[in-house]
């Protein structure tokens, strides 16, 4: 995979934190820092993830409403969902 250089200005203890859990973790800096992010970016789906489920736990009958109108036939009957 390709790499490209980043360069970042941080305080002196960020610095020295980032060194000593880079080598905690048997990492590079650069290593440590691509991981931060891609657990980031994970944490991000996963959270968007289960607010889209709890709005459509939350909302499903009004999708099923809808749906229903559209096709002239009931959810409960056909077993249906907009989801």
């Amino acid at each position: 995979m390709a790499k490209t250089q980043l360069g970042a200005r941080v305080d002196d203890e960020v610095a020295e934190l980032a060194r000593a859990r880079a080598k905690d973790r048997g990492l590079s800096v650069g290593d440590y820092i691509a991981l931060l992010v891609r657990e980031d970016v994970d944490g991000l789906r996963a959270r968007g993830l289960d607010a889209a489920r709890r709005f459509l736990d939350e909302h499903q009958a009004l999708f099923d409403e809808a749906e229903d109108a559209d096709t002239g036939h009931t959810a409960a009957a056909s077993g249906a969902h907009a989801a």
